[in-house]
């Protein structure tokens, strides 16, 4: 390493407007890289000026593919597209195609979650130059454009229905690389979740993908020939499986409830379903082996309309079978996304199973792993049906004898504090809730955030201006008069999905309601909090604020919780 960093470095570029993304070709012998088509002279003078001023979607140069031969020392431009920028590029394994996304050129259309709604796919022929548009479409989001290891099909995966938005799920759409505009055939029509691609088989012949099955990550088959899917592997855990093209070897990440993620191989890919084939790379975290651990399992009830709804259950440590324990309500974002059986979980599941509590981590409407119709009951009447199975989940567990319905707390972060603020406004059954970037109004949230497409479609599907009603009436504000529960809210300042409006508004609305509530704000501009030292302070505060009130002990969240965690400073740790 030393003498990589030593090393005299050759540069392959030369440009003012420098790269964006760019990639070895298999040769090794050129190099693949988008570039912008120009530096804007006056956007850099404004910033060296302190002209710092944001610029909402502000216009910025397009993008096109370029390569640069090394031996040679010369840059070819490959692409020229008048109504696309490249972005997403990747090399065929036999060096014969590049294939491309192309987005949007619409200013509007290129932000971080228009950017794959608003693009279309493209194949590259190396040898002749030739560019294909492989999709033309609008609000269609297609991903994991490729091209097979011996150069047969060229494949992407879409929405089972390509002809407008929807959340359908997604399919393989396959076809001969060289019938040029020809037609691509669907794969997977009858498989109930969604079909990606993960990697091929070396022939061709079959594509590999990671899919949610309820509690559990599984490896699954495609099979190129019939458009069937087969499911791999059944392990209890959250197992993905993707290939090593170089090493050309099948790595495996796992993680089950005791088992911190780690990283396995194996030669082939049948040999996945082997575990005693299965070699360990790595143990990053020996010392769990002597951790105390809740038992988490997979629980399944029945909700008001008679669904089966699943999640997963964390004992408390030293569970004694008969004894009822308080219980938190993990809930999970999303809201398509799924809690599994892998270590911890999310909400620091088993942090709170050691202090005493039971978790309950519900697999709501609207999740994914349970098939296409689970994840969109909820368009046009959000919360409804995910409210119910939350609470029947909850009396699931009292009349199994587990929890304890008169100690109970909620939680959530996303989608979990959107529904967070749902239970507030709608059961004063919980003692304490916190409510993690969740939403209060969606009419107000529509502008303020960076999305807007997938929420108009999950709300009713029609523009906001043309309903005002149908975003009210599913609004947790509307109904915020009911609250009663203390409430702990936490939000990021800048936070670009679920913008930290929506969590003043609720503090406001609960202070002016005289319920108990306390608002942390984090610095930083993600979705999520950035620093380490700030998601300690709110997985603390979270647990304080729930002891207090949902088991009547501790005193609220003291600052000295969370400073008696830092080391210790020494005469050399002293700034000189």
């Amino acid at each position: 390493m030393d003498n990589l960093f030593s090393a005299n470095a050759d540069q392959a570029t030369d440009g003012v407007a420098g790269i964006e993304d760019w990639a070895w070709s298999r040769d090794s012998r050129s190099i693949y890289f988008v570039r912008p088509n120009f530096r804007d002279e006056d956007d850099a003078r404004r910033h060296e000026e302190n002209f710092t001023v944001d610029i909402k979607n502000a216009v910025t140069p397009l993008s096109n593919l370029w390569v640069a031969d090394l031996t040679a020392q010369t840059a070819r431009q490959l692409t020229n597209l008048p109504n696309a920028s490249v972005t997403d590029f990747d090399l065929s394994m036999d060096g014969r195609w590049v294939t491309f996304v192309g987005g949007s050129t619409e200013r509007y259309e290129r932000n971080i979650t228009a950017s794959r709604l608003y693009a279309d796919q493209y194949l590259l022929e190396l040898s002749t130059g030739h560019i294909e548009r492989l999709t033309d479409n609008f609000e269609i989001a297609e991903s994991g454009l490729t091209v097979s290891p011996d150069g047969r099909w060229v494949a992407f995966s879409g929405p089972d229905d390509m002809t407008r938005y929807t959340m359908t799920d997604n399919r393989v759409y396959i076809r001969e690389v060289t019938d040029r505009s020809g037609p691509f055939r669907k794969l997977g029509a009858a498989f109930d979740g969604s079909v990606g691609i993960d990697f091929w088989s070396n022939n061709g012949d079959t594509i590999y993908f990671n899919h949610g099955v309820k509690v559990t990550t599984q490896l699954h088959a495609l099979d190129i020939a019939t458009g069937e899917v087969q499911q791999l592997t059944s392990e209890r855990a959250a197992l993905r499986a993707s290939r090593d093209e170089e090493a050309d070897t099948i790595l495996i990440a796992y993680s089950d409830p005791k088992t911190p993620p780690t990283v396995f191989s194996v030669p082939e890919v049948t040999q996945v379903t082997d575990r005693s084939a299965w070699v360990q790379l790595v143990d990053a975290n020996p010392q769990v082996a002597e951790f105390a651990l809740g038992e988490e399992s997979e629980v399944n009830w029945r909700s008001t309309d008679g669904k089966l709804v699943g999640g997963i259950l964390v004992k408390p440590v030293g569970y004694r079978e008969g004894q009822r324990y308080p219980l938190i309500v993990a809930i999970h974002g999303g809201p398509a996304s799924a809690d599994v059986l892998r270590f911890n979980g999310g909400y620091n599941a088993q942090v709170y199973a050691g202090s005493g509590y039971a978790i309950l981590k519900p697999n709501y409407r609207g999740s994914r792993n349970y098939g296409n119709a689970h994840r969109t009951d909820i368009v046009g009447d959000y919360f409804t049906l995910g409210y119910d199975d939350i609470m029947t989940g909850v009396d699931y567990l009292i009349s199994e004898g587990i929890i304890d319905g008169n100690s109970m707390g909620a939680l959530g972060w996303s989608a979990g504090g959107h529904w967070s603020n749902w239970l507030l406004t709608h059961t004063d059954r919980f003692k304490a809730i916190s409510s993690g970037a969740g939403t209060m109004n969606w009419i107000s949230m529509y502008a303020q955030s960076d999305v807007q497409r997938n929420r108009r479609f999950y709300v009713g599907d029609d523009l906001l201006y043309d309903n005002f009603d149908m975003y009210w009436d599913q609004s947790p504000l509307k109904y915020i008069k009911n609250a009663k529960t203390p409430t702990m809210i936490h939000v990021v300042q800048g936070d670009p999905r679920v913008p930290s409006p929506q969590s003043v508004e609720l503090h406001m609305a609960l202070k002016k309601l005289e319920v108990a509530t306390e608002l942390f704000m984090y610095p930083g501009q993600s979705h999520g909090i950035p620093d380490p030292r700030n998601r300690l302070l709110k997985a603390v505060s979270e647990m304080a604020w729930m002891d207090y009130y949902v088991r009547d002990m501790g005193e609220k969240f003291q600052w000295r919780d969370v400073l008696q965690t830092l080391p210790e400073k020494t005469e050399e740790s002293e700034p000189h």
